[in-house]
């Protein structure tokens, strides 16, 4: 058997990708899965991965779900704005178990403090106290997703003919998802990447208005894209009967977001501080990263068919 590895938040689909990976590794005995809902991984019983009950808001639970893991994947909570304190918890237990290394899934752009990105807090907060804990660690710093862009909204622009967002002319690396999992599987089970802090981005700089003239032109559906002020975009938000503050498994249209988040995030990007784009996923995968073109061309019927009128 080889390092134990444990995964916080091992149902959603980030957890599902790495877990995925590594059974296929023949990993399956070196998993352990913790989640608030164990009957959710059944299947991952059935084929060997030690599946523990572990919630962030009942810390007691975490030290007895890590018992034995030699590394934590702690993905981080969707609760924006009070993951510190969930956090916290599976460092303070991974400690208390005798966890060696800790991997975090952080966040792009958060060294700078004038960065206004909601998620900043959580994320460097959480790297704060990793470091503190004496614990080896890696920061996987990801990206925005392109699956959250082009899967979850992507549908709503195609239907409504426009991409509006107070993102501006900004400019970002959007990473596909699966990218992200993947470079956490390699520096889960290869050497020299303790202490290490990676950027995990797509290939290139894009803006959302670039974005759009490729959905446009991959689908062939016209799409405008249309530059808003935080207040607009806000009040969109707010008549979609999206919450301004995170509601636990709440969603909108099939969207788990928040409203002060989205806004925050739009706001950070148009004003430069997610413009980040690395190498690093190149490094862990031996491949260059996927494109948003990609993912929009894999998906591109699933696009066209939220354009046309239903009936």
């Amino acid at each position: 058997m080889g390092a134990r590895i444990a995964i916080t938040g091992a149902s959603g689909q980030y957890g599902s990708i790495v877990a995925d990976a590594l059974v296929a590794q023949g990993r399956a005995a070196d998993l352990i899965l913790i989640t608030r809902s164990p009957v959710k991984l059944a299947d991952r019983a059935a084929q060997g991965c030690a599946v523990r009950y572990g919630d962030y808001d009942k810390p007691e639970t975490l030290v007895t779900a890590l018992a034995g893991a030699d590394k934590l994947l702690l993905i981080s909570g969707t609760r924006v704005g009070a993951r510190v304190v969930q956090h916290r918890a599976a460092i303070d237990g991974a400690v208390a178990a005798g966890v060696g290394h800790v991997l975090y899934t952080s966040f792009i752009g958060i060294d700078d403090p004038a960065n206004p990105a909601e998620v900043r807090h959580d994320h460097i907060e959480t790297e704060r106290l990793i470091r503190a804990s004496g614990l080896g660690f890696t920061m996987l710093r990801d990206a925005h997703y392109a699956d959250s862009m082009i899967l979850m909204a992507g549908p709503g622009v195609m239907a409504s003919g426009a991409w509006v967002s107070n993102a501006g002319e900004g400019l970002e690396a959007m990473v596909w998802r699966e990218d992200c999992a993947l470079c956490a599987v390699a520096a889960l089970t290869g050497d020299g990447h303790e202490g290490q802090v990676y950027d995990i981005t797509g290939p290139a700089l894009e803006s959302f208005a670039q974005v759009t003239a490729t959905m446009a032109e991959v689908t062939g559906i016209p799409l405008t894209y249309r530059s808003v002020d935080d207040a607009t975009q806000y009040a969109m938000f707010d008549a979609m009967g999206i919450p301004r503050r995170p509601v636990d498994d709440q969603f909108v249209g099939g969207i788990p977001w928040n409203s002060d988040d989205m806004v925050t995030f739009g706001r950070a990007i148009r004003e430069g501080f997610l413009a980040i784009c690395s190498n690093d996923v190149e490094r862990l995968l031996g491949r260059p990263p996927r494109s948003t073109r990609e993912m929009i061309e894999d998906n591109v019927e699933f696009l066209r068919a939220a354009a046309r009128p239903a009936g």
